[in-house]
């Protein structure tokens, strides 16, 4: 059994989607619900390619890179462009939302994605709050604004930091004073089902109870303990259906 993939939570979805965790077997895939309350019984073993997943199932690969070894890893053409492209896309060609994210307490960043895709992309980057400032043709136009906003504003926030400050509430006096040097046209308030009186510990680990999912972060608790796992981190491993025994890192709560 590899764990190779997964799906984070999607509300706006018709039907919702929840979020999952895929596992393969023998080339077929489970997808291994995360909706708050599950239970999780799953050792992690050693680490390599996740391979490749499309309809007929997984094509298992056994590359060490992890998760995907070069052959198998697909470059996302936006993922640095300001615009200086020639729509090399179809996707460029959609109506674009440039959108303004907070990420607790006090990071914000700009952001740009396809107008159809905005409620599902703050999600999918597990957003505290966000504003849509501007909707623009396509996605050069889209990728410039963002440039320019860029120099004064974080373009990316990485997974470490947003699970650094789970236990933290958004700055609203810091992020309505972002808002007055916008022209918003809509906002935007998530809430993932995550309240802690301390902050979760970092750990990267497949056993325990599901409090919920954010973004790519899942929240477990295990022998009195709340972690908080990049899902990730989880793509590669061989998994054992067992519960881990390893030692694990303990808050003070479990004492």
């Amino acid at each position: 059994m590899q764990i190779v993939g997964y799906d984070t939570a999607r509300p706006d979805a018709d039907p919702p989607r929840e979020p999952t965790l895929h596992v393969a077997t023998d080339h077929e895939i489970t997808r291994r619900s995360l909706e708050t309350g599950t239970t999780l019984e799953y050792t992690l073993d050693d680490r390599h390619c996740a391979g490749h997943v499309e309809d007929a199932g997984h094509h298992p690969c056994s590359s060490d890179d992890a998760p995907y070894c070069h052959q198998h890893t697909s470059t996302w053409a936006c993922a640095r462009c300001t615009g200086n492209c020639n729509l090399p896309l179809d996707a460029c060609t959609d109506e674009h939302a440039i959108y303004l994210a907070a990420f607790a307490p006090d990071t914000f960043k700009v952001g740009v994605t396809r107008s159809w895709r905005l409620h599902t992309r703050l999600y999918e980057q597990g957003a505290d709050r966000a504003a849509h400032i501007n909707t623009v043709p396509d996605g050069r136009i889209a990728r410039q604004l963002e440039a320019e906003i860029a120099d004064t504003l974080t373009d990316r926030v990485r997974t470490p930091t947003k699970r650094r400050t789970l236990a933290s509430t958004v700055d609203e006096d810091a992020w309505n004073d972002l808002l007055d040097d916008h022209s918003v046209l809509q906002e935007y308030a998530f809430d993932y089902g995550l309240h802690f009186d301390t902050q979760p510990v970092a750990e990267t680990i497949a056993t325990g109870t599901v409090h919920g999912v954010k973004g790519r972060l899942l929240v477990l608790e295990h022998n009195d303990t709340t972690y908080a796992v990049d899902l990730r981190d989880l793509v590669g491993h061989d998994v054992t259906p067992e519960p881990a025994t390893r030692d694990l890192q303990s808050s003070l709560d479990s004492f």
